[in-house]
């Protein structure tokens, strides 16, 4: 896809949205499922690939998981592993090649992801970003003309399909 990456810290994330915020108090699994749907609106516009990272560390036995879902890469860590170790240590595997963006609002985390070589976002300048974005699709969508066979083509065509439509 990319040669970018765009690592997100999911629960920082959630707790730092107002929306998502909101939908954590009645589950978790719908502030989750809603920022996979806002980021992979975004990484189809931009093209960038994206991780979202979530805590697994504290769910006993757990062997954590990833999964592509609407294109973006969804990480739960494995139990003893923080997203923020995970983060760490892929950052360390990327950086050498790809251009690598971290968005949390962890100051810690966010002073080891720049010494690690990678850029860093908070979430509310990742949460500015998406909606510019959104807004930009969006208002080049609206800008551009409907296309039409019938503005295409000249009239003695227009007239001849005409003509054949109407024998039928």
């Amino acid at each position: 896809m990319s040669e970018k990456y765009l690592i997100v810290d999911g629960y920082n994330i959630i707790n730092s949205w107002p929306e998502l915020s909101v939908l954590k108090k009645e589950d978790y699994s719908h502030a989750r499922d809603k920022l996979v749907e806002i980021l992979s609106d975004y990484q189809g516009f931009v093209r960038v690939n994206v991780i979202l990272v979530f805590d697994g560390h504290n769910v006993k036995g757990n062997s954590g998981s990833r999964e592509n879902m609407g294109g973006v890469e969804v990480v739960f860590t494995r139990e003893g592993e923080t997203a923020d170790m995970f983060i760490e240590r892929l950052i360390g595997e990327l950086v050498p090649q790809y251009s690598v963006l971290v968005a949390t609002s962890d100051w810690a985390e966010q002073r080891i992801v720049f010494g690690r070589g990678a850029y860093r976002i908070s979430a509310r300048e990742l949460r500015i970003l998406i909606q510019q974005t959104k807004k930009m699709g969006h208002d080049f969508m609206n800008s551009r003309q409907s296309f039409s066979l019938d503005s295409q083509i000249a009239d003695e065509t227009r007239l001849i399909l005409e003509k054949w439509r109407r024998e039928k």
